[in-house]
Formats: C-alpha cells, sequence, structure tokens
C-alpha cells in the first residue's frame, strides 16, 4: 500500500470538529446538545446581504476575478478607509474566508523549515496551516493567572533565530479574549523592524472589542508598510462563517503579488457569497453596536456562572468571544469526550473544545477548555447548568492549586 505524506501525518485534528461524532451521537440517543466548541454565532446576519443576493440579476455563476469580485474590492477598500485604514487597489485581495488568507500569507512570505513565533494557546488551525505550508510555529507561552496577556518583547527576541521570518498575533486573541494595546503592538512593531520580521494579523475579531480603547490594525502601525500582512474576514463580523469570504492586506507589493498568484492557481474564492458580502459592508455602525452589546453580556453571564463553580478558574475576557477555562480535571480530550459519551444533565450535556488543541507545546492545556459564548443567553445558562452538573459527576476530577 502507498505510503500517505509526512504532511498529511503532521497535520493535528481540530479540537473543535474532533468529537463531532460523539455528539452527533449524543444526539441521535436524544440528548440535547449546546454547542460551545465553535465558534458559530447564532445572530443573523445584516439583511442587506440577502438583499444584494436577491437582486444579483445575471442568473450565471461564472468564476470571479481572482483577486475577488472588483465591485467588492473597491467597497472593502472604501469599509476599511473609514476605520481609518487606507489601501490601494492591490493592496487588498479577497480569500476564501481567513484561512486561506493566512496560509497565501505563508507561502508568500516564508520558506520550507521557516518559524513563525506565536503566543499560545493559539487558534489550533495555526498549527494545522503551519504543517500543511512546512513551516514551523514556534510557541511562546501565556498563562491564565494573567489572563494570557501578551509576554513582553524579550520573550520574544529570546526565541528568534536565523529560521525566523514572522511574528503571528490574533488580536483581540482566539482562543483567550484578551486583546492587545497599542503599546504593545508597538513593542511588537519595533522588535519586527529590529530583527526584519513579518508581523502577520488575524484581526477578524476587531469589531468585537469590549475594552473601551480602539485597537489599532498592524496597517496602522507607522514604520510597518513593508512587514505587516493582516487578514480578515465576515465570518464572525456579519455572523457569515460558511459564507467562506475573507480578506487578505499587505502593503508589501512582493506579498500581494506572490498571493495572487496563488489566487490564480485556486480560480477564484466564492462569487455568490462575495456578491452578499458587498451588500453586507452596507450594515451601518447599529449593527456592530448590537452585536458587541449582547456579546458582552453573554461574556458576563457566563464568567459570572463560571466563577462560581468550586475548582473552576476563570480569566478576564476583554474581546472576541471565547475564554480559555481552567477546570478540575485530569484530561480535557478525555473529559470532553465524557461529557458527549457518558453524561447529561435535564436531557443535555455541553460540546466544548479540549485545550490540547490549541497549544504546539506537548502536553499543555490538558486541564483547559476553550469555551466560545456564541449562544442565547437562556441557552448559555442551561449549558453551564450541565458544566457544573457535568465536573461534579467527572470520574477524572481532581483538585487544582490555587483552584
Amino acid at each position: 500500500m502507498p505510503s500517505i505524506s509526512e504532511r498529511s501525518k503532521q497535520t493535528p485534528e481540530s479540537p473543535i470538529r474532533k468529537l463531532v461524532p460523539f455528539a452527533e451521537a449524543a444526539q441521535k440517543r436524544g440528548t440535547k446538545v449546546y454547542f460551545l466548541n465553535i465558534g458559530q454565532p447564532d445572530l443573523e446576519p445584516p439583511t442587506s446581504f440577502w438583499t444584494a443576493l436577491e437582486n444579483r440579476g445575471s442568473k450565471m455563476v461564472a468564476y470571479g476575478h481572482s483577486a475577488g469580485l472588483p465591485s467588492l474590492r473597491e467597497k472593502a477598500i472604501k469599509a476599511y478607509r473609514e476605520r481609518g485604514i487606507v489601501l490601494k487597489a492591490n493592496e487588498l485581495i479577497i480569500t476564501t474566508a481567513g484561512s486561506e488568507g493566512l496560509m497565501f500569507a505563508m507561502m508568500a512570505c516564508l520558506n520550507p523549515g521557516d518559524e513563525i513565533i506565536v503566543p499560545e494557546p493559539l487558534y489550533a488551525n495555526y498549527i494545522g496551516f503551519a504543517a500543511m505550508t512546512d513551516v514551523n510555529i514556534v510557541p511562546i507561552p501565556t498563562y491564565i493567572e494573567d489572563s494570557f496577556a501578551l509576554p513582553g518583547v524579550e520573550e520574544f527576541e529570546r526565541r528568534i533565530t536565523p529560521r525566523t521570518k514572522a511574528i503571528l498575533i490574533c488580536n483581540p486573541n482566539n482562543p483567550t479574549g484578551c486583546v492587545y494595546s497599542r503599546k504593545q503592538l508597538e513593542e511588537l512593531r519595533d522588535l519586527a523592524l529590529a530583527h526584519d520580521l513579518y508581523v502577520f494579523a488575524d484581526e477578524v475579531y476587531r469589531q468585537f472589542n469590549y475594552t473601551g480603547e480602539p485597537i489599532p490594525s498592524v496597517l496602522q502601525l507607522e514604520g510597518l508598510e513593508q512587514h505587516a500582512v493582516c487578514v480578515d474576514s465576515v465570518s464572525k463580523t456579519f455572523s457569515l462563517c460558511g459564507a467562506r469570504v475573507g480578506f487578505l492586506m499587505s502593503r508589501n507589493a512582493e506579498v500581494m503579488a506572490g498571493a495572487l498568484r496563488f489566487a490564480q492557481a485556486r480560480l477564484s474564492a466564492p462569487v455568490l457569497e462575495q456578491a452578499g458580502v458587498e451588500g453586507a459592508l452596507d450594515a451601518d455602525q447599529a449593527y456592530f453596536d448590537e452585536i458587541r452589546v449582547e456579546y458582552m453580556a453573554r461574556r458576563d453571564l457566563m464568567l459570572d456562572r463560571l466563577s462560581k463553580i468550586p475548582g473552576v478558574k476563570v480569566p478576564k475576557v476583554d474581546g472576541a468571544f471565547y475564554a480559555m477555562i481552567q477546570l478540575p480535571i485530569d484530561d480535557s480530550d478525555r473529559f470532553c469526550q465524557w461529557m458527549l459519551e457518558e453524561f447529561s444533565h435535564n436531557g443535555a450535556t455541553v460540546m466544548t473544545a479540549p485545550g490540547t488543541g490549541f497549544y504546539a507545546t506537548e502536553g499543555a492545556g490538558k486541564n483547559e477548555v476553550r469555551i466560545a459564548y456564541v449562544l442565547k443567553r437562556e441557552d448559555l445558562d442551561a449549558a453551564m447548568d450541565c458544566l457544573e452538573a457535568g465536573l461534579a459527576a467527572y470520574p477524572g476530577r481532581v483538585e487544582l492549586a490555587n483552584a
């Protein structure tokens, strides 16, 4: 039998999705499952998305431009300009969600064996993208005790080697909900310029900032023009996860030219969804304000409930709609599967994502889970009931120091 590639062996299962068969089996048994494992908002996208699709006119679904529909690119550039990010036409391309954008960035900027420094816990798919593009993640640990705050630049400096080519941040952060300040971003900028490194920024959650202070984009940091590469997406901003439309942006002409060649190789991003996103960009500020208020209320409910469960440790959460929670358990993979296979409370259970999948460091995250607080408050409250009852019944419960 032919062997499979090392690349496929090194690409890990998603901690967000690998337990789906167990959730499906639970549902078939009649158990209600509260899905807190995945960042799938339950809020509706702007009505202007659907209106744009209805008014599209053409019955043809032809290939689009490899860089994205020209009308959508023009409108996106206008929308970013209104947020203080000024881009030229060749400095933005439409990608098949932010995931493809980040992969294009990795492939355009790094060679096989090159290194990217990333704070962890990190978005689990970064590890997969790195494996698929033959680059290496170099993690910097952050800790729940200080709410996963960004480490000082000296920690980044210690990990720089001749193979280091980039730093990757997610701001606001998935999976921790931490928000990085202007001062911290400027320190990273200075470090990147000193060592001639790219700064990749996943800014998918910029609309979900609860600090009251504006978050600058890396594209707004003076001096970083040739080093900053930014990824954005409509998945969370407009609750359009299945549309698979994202944006890759940089003022580095060579990076964008390389990314466009990869975009040409895959022909085009989804055309119908791009047409709808063009309409979604018409949403007014009230749409975003309403969503932000709702997620803050969900965050507050979740953290309040979790903080009252014996043995649970919760961080401060300032953005996005995730939290990494420390639980009094022996193994997060075992616990998450057990909750789906063997446990129910009032006919329901909870699906969370095991913390181990959000670390590049072997063995880390075994007593942590990521929770996505994307359910309406009534369901989120019921999910907390299930989690509390599950922790009390779990046979692998342990007592944690300083819990």
